[in-house]
C-alpha cells in the first residue's frame, strides 16, 4: 500500500528545504525543482536568493539558529547536499552528523514527506584519513554491502536521518555519488573546474599537463557521477513510493579508463598534444605540482578578464588528487536504481565537456 506522506505528496503542493544550494549538488537539485514548478528555498548563512530561490539565513552548526530560522518554514521536502570538512573523521562525525541532526530537529514542526540525503563512495571506500587503505568490498560496489569497522561521519549522517524519520515520520534516502561533474565556484570537492585550471595553468606557462594519479587509476575501470543525474535521482527518490526508505548509489552508468579519458579532457580544453603527459613510475599529486604555480592564477584572471582571480575558490587539488590516488579501481552498480524505476543515464565525457563550456561561459576559465 502506498504510504500517506507520498499519497500526499502526489497531488499536494511541494516546498523544498535545499541544504548546500550553492554546492555542485544543491544547485543542480535547485535547477530541476525551480524548472518542474517547485517552491525553493536555500538556507545558508547569508540567505541567498535567486530566480526561483527564497534564501533563509542559519547556521548550520548553530541549533538555535535552525530554530529560529525554520520556525515559520513548512518545507514537504528536504535535500541534504552539504557538507563541513574538519581536520579528523571523528571531528567530521560530530560536526556532520550534528548538522543533519539539528537540521531535522529544527524542523519538527514542518509536514515532511520525505529528506534526501547525499553522500558518497566514501561509504564503501572509508574516510580520508583511512581512504581505501584498509579491506573495501569488492567492486562494483552494491548498496547491500556492510558498513565498514572504520568510523566514518556517512554512517553518523544515515544514523540521524533513520532517528529523525522513525520519530518525525517521513520517508527517506541516501545518495552514494561518485565524484560528481557538476558546476559550482568555492567548492571543497571539484574535479572538473580542478582540472579546468589545472589545463588553464599549464596552457598559459607552457606546462605539461601531468595526470596526478596512480596506475591503478590510470589503467583500471572507473565512473563518476555526473549533478544533474544526481539531481534527477534525489527527486525521483522523493516523489516516487519506489524511491523511498532505501540507499541508492548513482554514477552515470558508463565506464572509462584514465589513459582514454585524460587526452580528450586535454583536448577539450585546448591543451596541445604533446604537452599530454599519463602516468609514469609513480603519481604525481596536483598539490605538489601545481604549488609554484598558483600565484600566476591572479594575472591571468586579469588577463582573460575571468571572474575569480582566488585560484583557492576554484582548485581543490587535495579532493583530486585524493579520488585519483587512489589504488584500485573503482566502479559501482546501478542495478538497485535501475529495478527501482530510475533509469536515467548520462555519457562522462559529455559531462565534463559541458561543464567546461559553461565554465568558459562564465569567465570562471579562458574561453
Amino acid at each position: 500500500m502506498e504510504s500517506p506522506a507520498i499519497s500526499q505528496g502526489l497531488s499536494a503542493p511541494r516546498t523544498a528545504l535545499i541544504v548546500g544550494a550553492s554546492g555542485i549538488a544543491g544547485s543542480a537539485v535547485a535547477r530541476q525543482l525551480i524548472t518542474e514548478g517547485w517552491e525553493v528555498i536555500a538556507l545558508s548563512r547569508r540567505a541567498s536568493s535567486g530566480p526561483g530561490i527564497r534564501g533563509v539565513a542559519a547556521d548550520l552548526r548553530d541549533p538555535e539558529s535552525l530554530r529560529a530560522a525554520l520556525a515559520e518554514e513548512r518545507p514537504t521536502h528536504v535535500f541534504f547536499t552539504a557538507w563541513q570538512k574538519q581536520d579528523s573523521e571523528a571531528e567530521n562525525i560530530t560536526v556532520n552528523g550534528g548538522m543533519v541532526r539539528d537540521l531535522l530537529a529544527a524542523l519538527s514542526h514542518a509536514p515532511l514527506q520525505h529528506v534526501a540525503l547525499v553522500t558518497g563512495l566514501k561509504h564503501y571506500l572509508g574516510p580520508f584519513e583511512a581512504y581505501a587503505a584498509g579491506e573495501t568490498p569488492d567492486t562494483p560496489f552494491h548498496e547491500e554491502e556492510p558498513r565498514l569497522e572504520t568510523p566514518n561521519f556517512y554512517y553518523a549522517q544515515e544514523d540521524e536521518l533513520f532517528a529523525a524519520a522513525s520519530t518525525q515520520g517521513f520517508h527517506w534516502s541516501v545518495h552514494r555519488a561518485h565524484t560528481i561533474i557538476g558546476h559550482a565556484v568555492g567548492n571543497a570537492m571539484n574535479m572538473g573546474l580542478t582540472i579546468a585550471v589545472q589545463a588553464t595553468l599549464a596552457k598559459e606557462l607552457d606546462l605539461d599537463f601531468v595526470f596526478p594519479g596512480s596506475e591503478q587509476q590510470w589503467d583500471g575501470l572507473t565512473d563518476m557521477t555526473d549533478a544533474g543525474l544526481l539531481a534527477e535521482q534525489m527527486i525521483w527518490a522523493s516523489t516516487d513510493p519506489a524511491g523511498a526508505d532505501e540507499a541508492f548509489n548513482i554514477v552515470n552508468a558508463d565506464v572509462f579508463r584514465w589513459r582514454w579519458m585524460w587526452p580528450r579532457l586535454a583536448a577539450d580544453l585546448g591543451v596541445p598534444p604533446e604537452r599530454v603527459v599519463g602516468y609514469t613510475d609513480a603519481p604525481r599529486p596536483l598539490a605538489q605540482q601545481m604549488a609554484p604555480h598558483e600565484s600566476a592564477w591572479t594575472s591571468i584572471a586579469e588577463k582573460h578578464g575571468l571572474v575569480e582571480s582566488d585560484i583557492s575558490r576554484l582548485a581543490s587539488w587535495w579532493h583530486t588528487d585524493a579520488d585519483l590516488g587512489r589504488e584500485m579501481e573503482v566502479v559501482t552498480d546501478m542495478g538497485k536504481s535501475r529495478d527501482a524505476g530510475f533509469l536515467s543515464h548520462r555519457r562522462t565525457e559529455r559531462a565534463f565537456k559541458e561543464l567546461f563550456d559553461r565554465y568558459r561561459s562564465d569567465r570562471v576559465i579562458p574561453s
